[in-house]
This record gives structure tokens, sequence and C-alpha cells, in this order.
């Protein structure tokens, strides 16, 4: 190719992606400990990104309709509750710009969550930028997932529901995806409470924690767009039946958050096979960096 093509080409692209651009405008940087935390608003959204610009989004709020839910993710993990419609205490792992624990305390009133999130700069920027404000049921803790549920157990604390949403726009990290980790959280659900985990879709990674779930719990339902969401219920999934029921009693409330049983429900599936010999994830090994992508 002739050099003044290939100079046009560049050229090109780089006008793409600066007008791609040209309606973000940065609101605010926030640094912590862990990481740098940029908040733009493009398009009529308000966004959150761990890191550089071009990094994967960890939240976005419609400016004009705050309920308004942006992401797939959130609306998956909520089918939790097609599950077990009326838990009365939930535990929420990663807070991100608090959709999850915000369209919880809104769908239940009176609801009782502990939310933990390991950095306090997340939580600021939640409150501060996304409009999030705990209700008096939700109390909220700046400290690693896992160390918290270790205290948990120790208080022999128990939830209906368990929301797992610690997935930053790479990984989830190592120690949450053992089976270790994934026996303690059963150890904190009720008998008939529900598990909610964004996992991950495709790759060695997505096979290897497949089996560890399975292993764990046993079936599974198994959502999947581009994000994962693994529901399970520590007795038993129920049939899809008493799952189109559940569905239909919520429907209106879902509304609200422009999500519903139309989208969710052919989403439902339980047969997702993983090679045979699958080695399980676990405390002593969990190479999530050597499994991840490939």
């Amino acid at each position: 190719m002739r050099l003044d093509l290939v100079a046009l080409a560049v050229l090109a692209t780089w006008l793409t992606a600066t007008t791609a651009h040209a309606t973000s405008t940065v609101i605010s940087q926030e640094k912590s400990l862990y990481r740098n935390i940029l908040i733009y608003e493009e398009n009529g959204l308000r966004c959150m990104k761990f890191g550089t610009h071009d990094n994967g989004r960890q939240s976005c709020m419609t400016i004009a309709n705050p309920d308004q839910l942006v992401f797939n993710l959130p609306k998956m993990l909520l089918a939790a509750l097609y599950l077990k419609p009326n838990p009365a205490r939930i535990l929420v792992i990663g807070l991100g710009g608090g959709t999850v624990v915000d369209v919880l305390q809104k769908l239940l009133p009176g609801i009782r969550i502990d939310a933990v999130e390991l950095d306090p700069a997340v939580i600021r920027v939640a409150k501060k930028y996304f409009s999030f404000e705990p209700a008096p049921g939700t109390n909220l803790y700046a400290e690693d997932g896992r160390v918290f549920v270790k205290h948990l157990l120790k208080k022999q604390q128990k939830y209906d529901m368990i929301m797992l949403d610690a997935f930053d726009h790479i990984s989830v990290p190592e120690h949450m995806t053992t089976r270790e980790f994934l026996l303690e959280l059963a150890n904190l659900l009720e008998p008939d409470g529900v598990l909610a985990a964004n996992t991950f879709s495709s790759g060695m990674l997505h096979d290897a924690e497949s089996a560890t779930y399975f292993a764990v719990f046993g079936a599974y339902y198994n959502l999947k767009i581009h994000n994962r969401v693994i529901l399970v219920k520590k007795d038993g999934i129920p049939d899809r039946k008493t799952i189109q029921r559940n569905a239909e009693h919520l429907e209106p409330a879902f509304r609200r958050f422009d999500t519903g049983k139309e989208w969710l429900l052919p989403l439902f599936a339980t047969k997702e096979p993983w090679p045979a010999g699958t080695r399980l994830l676990t405390d002593q090994y969990s190479p999530a960096n050597l499994l991840n992508g490939r």
C-alpha cells in the first residue's frame, strides 16, 4: 500500500475515534489505594470506569431517568427474585455505582441489605455522582468481600439471598471464584436461600467456574448474553412453572426498571456442558490470569 494511503487510513481512524468521544465530558477523576476512577457523561449517560477512558464501564446511569437500567447485567442479577420473590435479608458483594442495591431497595421496601465494597472511593462516587442513597435498612461496609464473609460466618449470620458482583472490567477476584469461597457463601444462606453470581461467559475460566459452582450447589440456571449470571438455590432450583409464576407476580414492579419476563425468561438455561475432567477452582488452584480469555 502506498505511504500516502496509509497516512490517510491512519487519519481516518483518528478522526473516527475523536468523533466518537466528542460528546464525552469528564466529570471527575478519583484516586484510591486500588485504582483510578473516571466519571464521565456521554450521550445522556453518566458512567464510571476504572483506569483509563478506554477500559470497560463499571456502571452507567441514564441522567434523565435514573431508574432505567442501562446494562444487561443488573437485569440478569434481578432475575434471582424469580427464584425467591420475597427475601427479607440480602447480602450484596460489590457496589459499583449502587445500581443493584438501589433497585432492590425500591422493589422491596423495608428490605435489609448488607452491601460490601472493597474500595471506599467507589462508595463515595456512587453517592456523589450516581444518586445512590442507602435506605434505612441498608448497611454499607468498606472491606474485602471474602474477609467480610468470614466475619459473618463467625456471627452465624444468615441471608435469604446473596448477590456476588465483585467483577471489574477484567476479572472476578481469584479468591472469590474458589470452591472454598462458594462453600462459605452456601453456609451464609438460609435453607431455601438464593445465590446470584456475575461470572465469566466464555473460555477456560468459564468452564472451570461452571464445574466449581456445580460441584458446590448442583444444578443451576445460567443466564448469558455478553456477561453471564449463575443462579442457584440452596435447596435446589425451582422448576420453570414456578419461575414463570414468580415472573408474572413481579412483572409490574420490574417494568419500572425497563426489564421483565419477556426479556428475562428466554435467557434461563440449565444445560451447559464443560469438558470432562475440568479442574475445579480452589484456594490452592485459581489461576484466573492464565485461564481468562483462552
